[in-house]
């Protein structure tokens, strides 16, 4: 298959999705419920919290999305669906590796995370049509080396996901694209 993206695509995902915004919030919700996990009780209720928690996100935007009046899906001939599936293919393995490291070493899980979510918005970036999605990835992929060198706290790791996260939702929110009528 050829992988061909027109703006009209990005745009249509923009439509149906407003702009990424509510995924970005709820992914940042997950984030911040697992630092609240991790300092409460534990890592390892932290770890399960993430995981499930991410597992849940795309259905739970699909609610928040179409509650806010966009459609949540698109076109079935618009090839970005594909790039978009790839791509949580290659997230569902990464989260396998992250668990891998989190088995070795506990405090690896968030910084890896951290860095896999951030690299999965650089291929937002291709969907979306929008700039601020490289923004968004290297502040995470960024923010994941900054703490694993520094070897922070868990909890702290979580914490600032999301926060990234949602900071950089309420920004897209703020300037997404106004509903095609």
């Amino acid at each position: 298959m050829r992988l061909s993206i027109s703006e009209e695509q990005q745009n249509e995902m923009r439509q149906a999705y407003y702009d990424g915004a509510p995924g970005i919030l709820v992914s940042g919700l997950v984030w911040i419920t697992a630092a609240f996990v991790c300092n409460l009780i534990g890592i390892n209720q932290a770890v399960w919290t993430l995981l499930i928690g991410g597992a849940l996100i795309h259905p739970i935007t699909t609610v928040v999305t179409k509650v806010l009046g966009r459609p949540a899906k698109t076109s079935k001939d618009n090839a970005l669906n594909q790039l978009a599936m790839a791509s949580t293919i290659w997230l569902i393995l990464c989260c396998a590796m992250s668990y891998g490291l989190f088995l070795l070493k506990p405090e690896l899980f968030f910084p890896a995370m951290m860095a896999t979510i951030g690299s999965r918005y650089l291929i937002f970036a291709s969907i979306f049509g929008r700039q601020i999605f490289w923004i968004i990835g290297v502040s995470l992929i960024g923010t994941a080396n900054l703490v694993f060198f520094l070897v922070a706290q868990p909890v702290v790791v979580a914490g600032l996901g999301g926060l990234i996260e949602i900071l950089f939702a309420f920004l897209l929110f703020s300037k997404a694209s106004k509903p095609v009528l």
